[in-house]
């Protein structure tokens, strides 16, 4: 797909079915440790995670990182995508929700969720996984799809243990969170 990572071309946008995307992200899980080994930067995970996972997900329209930059607030981090919203209070949204519960949210369809934050009119589902260090919630994982059901239960399991391997080595959480 490009020099980043070895994949198959999809064109972004595709929804493929469910065991394609778990296969094709298998594939990929290997490829995205090794990219970040030895890496402690939070923000160079999350700049190389964002760029690696918009590879290997074509079905999402945006795909990144809310830093957690307050007792209460996400700031917008690392992405591939259109423009984000900048700050996401754990008041609002899914996002916020996952901030707030410390608790992956996997959204089939966001205009169903109580206080979805619409940042792209075209977004229909979204997933959001809690990303901790020494037990302190240091960011947020936000993908998004057009599609409803863009993302399912078993990507989210795979994301997750992803998520916990890629910053098991990160340096501690960033100054400011409270």
């Amino acid at each position: 797909m490009s020099e980043g990572i070895l994949l198959e071309a999809v064109a972004r946008g595709t929804l493929l079915p469910e065991a394609a995307r778990m296969a094709r992200l298998e594939s990929a899980l290997p490829q995205i440790l090794a990219a970040l080994e030895g890496e402690t930067d939070e923000v160079a995970i999350q700049a190389t995670l964002a760029c690696l996972l918009w590879e290997t997900l074509p079905q999402a329209n945006w795909c990144g990182f809310y830093r957690r930059v307050g007792e209460r607030m996400l700031a917008v981090g690392p992405y591939q995508g259109g423009m984000g919203c900048l700050r996401i209070p754990f008041e609002r949204g899914v996002c916020g929700a996952c901030a707030r519960d410390g608790a992956t949210q996997l959204v089939p369809d966001v205009r169903a969720f109580p206080g979805h934050i619409s940042c792209d009119d075209a977004t229909r589902s979204e997933l959001v996984i809690p990303i901790t260090v020494a037990g302190r919630l240091l960011a947020v994982l936000d993908l998004d799809s057009p599609h409803l059901g863009g993302f399912s239960a078993a990507e989210a399991r795979l994301l997750e243990n992803l998520m916990i391997h890629a910053f098991a080595q990160a340096i501690h959480p960033s100054p400011g969170m409270g």
